[in-house]
């Protein structure tokens, strides 16, 4: 399990609600399916629209840095949902690089990636730090 900071809720539950708003359903139907209230969800849809570009940029970076042999997403029906699909395509490169990353949900890795402050305020990339992990 992976929590997001600033969150109660474990990243895959409110990677189900931002997946289900990117398929074009409404926070009221995410909100009763996944258990939680409709302030809740609005909560996380709001503050991931409010950054969907940045994540979008972010997320395709990682795919494109790390694919192997990396294709591009296709446009998907809203900005929000190019947001979500290239946290999902940024997945699929990690665990083509690194299959064990496949046996994690693509919102644990995006968690993981962004050191569970996706959704928290403030969030920078271009702030945050950066590790490096090749060989000197």
């Amino acid at each position: 399990m992976f929590a997001l900071v600033r969150r109660a809720d474990v990243v895959d539950v409110i990677g189900a609600a931002l997946a289900a708003k990117a398929a074009g359903e409404g926070a009221r139907t995410i909100a009763a399916r996944l258990g939680r209230s409709v302030e809740t969800v609005r909560g996380w849809l709001r503050r991931f629209a409010a950054r969907q570009e940045t994540v979008r940029h972010v997320f395709t970076g990682v795919l494109v840095g790390f694919g192997v042999d990396p294709a591009a997403p296709e446009g998907a029906r809203s900005a929000f949902a190019d947001a979500v699909q290239a946290v999902a395509g940024a997945w699929w490169a990690l665990s083509s690089r690194w299959p064990q990353v496949g046996k994690v949900s693509c919102w644990w890795a995006a968690g993981a990636v962004t050191g569970g402050i996706l959704l928290a305020p403030g969030w920078d990339p271009r702030t945050a730090e950066t590790i490096n992990t090749s060989r000197p």
